[in-house]
Formats: structure tokens, C-alpha cells, sequence
């Protein structure tokens, strides 16, 4: 593995090529991710189905972590993974605005992945009768959930997410970016935190159920799904990954490492930086 030290550098070149991506890339990428984790919740509600309470939700997040695993793997781009670009942001080694619209762009190319594989899932006959009405449960329960709790279950959500991509980038190999992704997902799926981009899957996936099967359920529509589970877990989100997260870590790492790169600078003109050491 990286060093700390090291890591902030080898996170900056990827912030950088983030940010100066060509816009339809970054947003087929984004595309991806929200497939990729949609795809995690949909094995995830099946398998859980299998048992009961405490044993059903432990099923459940032993399969989730798929999802940000091949996410991690392929490169794509997911918005709560993407909360770590503050850090260089705070440095400078990248502006605010492609930033901002980096977050955008994935943001919506998540949700068009996730819709993708919600309407695949409840009109492809794939899904049971306990399968669905799982589905619709879900979906149901996060439409009631007080908004102060969801976004209090978002914060360490992302947190554990972001430290998940953080201790992937750490890593030298695939098998250590899967071995460092896994505990953390595991962890917060165990908790029953909420992670924005999974509810796009769930709550659109039991919005489509409710309807097809014409089966109601208590709280269960657009505007609750938007007020009361999609909004309080996307600013949870961004408040773990962004404030708990990517600042503590420019405070560690990111800023010194750009210190003490320009004091090398000063001192021997041609010495190597830390960033060029890492590479």
C-alpha cells in the first residue's frame, strides 16, 4: 500500500482526471455506477429474502459490497465516492466549478443507472411475488423515515464509503482494493445507513413494483421518496464525505503534502518532489 502521503498524491492525479474529463464520458461512467450499485441492491434484496431480521439484513450486506467493488474496478464514477474530491480541492489542484460540475453530471448519470436496472428488475418478471413485495417494503419504509434520521443515517453512510475509497487507492493491487472495499460497505449496509444512490435504486424500484403489481403501501410515493429518503441522504452524504472525510484528510495529508513539496522546490531546484517520488 501507499503511504498516506503518497495516496493524497496518487488522489489528486485522479481528481484531476476527473474534473477535466469530456463531459459525456464523465456522464456514460456515471452511468455505470449507478447500474453497478443498482445492480448490488437488486442481488442484495433477493438474497435477503432467503431469511429473516437480523440474519436477512447480515445477507444482505455481505452481497452489497459487489456493487462499489466493480465500481472501484472499472473506474466508474459515483457520486458519494466523488465527496473525496474536496481535498484537492482545498489545495487548488483543482477548481471549484469542475468540481461542482463533475458532482452534477454523476449525480444524474447515477440516477439514469439506477432507473435503468429498477425497470429491468420489476418488468423483466425476474422478481418473485416475496422478492417484490420486499421491494416494495423497502422502498416504503425509507418514504417513512423522519427526515432528521435519514440524514443522520447518510453521515457515517459516507464516511465509511469514502474511507472505502480512500483505502482502495492505497492499494497496489486489485485483490487489495477489493479486500479494502469490502468491510467498510459491509459495515454500513450491517448499520442501516443510507446511501443516496442505493435508494435511487430502491425507491424507484418499489415505485415501479407498487404500480405494476398494484400493490399499495403506507408512504409510499414520489414526493415522500424525493422529500423524505432521497434528499436527506444525498446532503448526509455529501456533509460524511465532505466534512468528515475530504477535509480532515487535506488536513493530514493534502496540505502537507503540498508544503512540503514547495519547500523541496525552494531548497534544491532539482531534486524530486514527493508527488514525482510516489509515482
Amino acid at each position: 500500500m501507499y503511504t498516506g502521503k503518497e495516496t493524497a498524491n496518487v488522489y489528486k492525479n485522479v481528481a484531476t482526471a476527473k474534473t477535466q474529463n469530456v463531459w459525456y464520458k464523465t456522464l456514460i461512467l456515471a452511468i455505470f455506477a449507478g447500474v453497478l450499485i443498482a445492480f448490488a441492491g437488486l442481488v442484495a434484496t433477493i438474497a435477503g429474502t432467503a431469511s429473516q431480521g437480523t440474519a436477512s439484513t447480515l445477507i444482505k450486506a455481505a452481497v452489497f459490497p459487489i456493487g462499489l467493488i466493480l465500481v472501484v474496478l472499472t473506474g466508474s464514477e459515483l457520486f458519494t465516492g466523488n465527496c473525496l474530491l474536496l481535498a484537492p480541492a482545498l489545495t487548488k489542484d483543482i477548481k471549484t466549478v469542475p468540481l461542482l460540475k463533475n458532482l452534477g453530471i454523476v449525480y444524474l448519470g447515477n440516477i439514469v443507472g439506477s432507473a435503468l436496472v429498477a425497470l429491468i428488475a420489476v418488468y423483466s418478471g425476474i422478481m418473485s411475488d416475496t422478492v417484490v413485495n420486499a421491494d416494495i417494503a423497502t422502498a416504503a419504509y425509507k418514504c417513512g423515515t423522519d427526515f432528521g434520521e435519514a440524514l443522520l443515517r447518510a453521515i457515517p453512510c459516507n464516511v465509511l464509503v469514502c474511507f472505502a475509497v480512500w483505502c482502495a487507492t492505497a492499494c497496489k493491487s486489485s485483490a487489495g482494493k477489493v479486500l479494502a472495499v469490502y468491510p467498510p460497505i459491509f459495515a454500513f449496509v450491517a448499520c442501516g445507513f443510507e446511501h443516496s444512490v442505493a435508494n435511487m435504486y430502491y425507491l424507484l424500484s418499489g415505485l415501479l413494483a407498487s404500480a405494476k403489481y398494484g400493490i399499495a403501501a403506507t408512504n409510499l410515493n414520489l414526493g415522500n421518496a424525493l422529500l423524505y429518503s432521497l434528499l436527506p441522504s444525498t446532503l448526509g452524504n455529501v456533509i460524511g464525505g465532505m466534512l468528515f472525510v475530504a477535509l480532515p484528510l487535506w488536513l493530514v495529508f493534502f496540505r502537507q503534502v503540498t508544503k512540503h513539496s514547495a519547500s523541496n522546490t525552494d531548497a534544491d531546484n532539482g531534486s524530486k518532489t514527493e508527488t514525482e517520488n510516489a509515482e
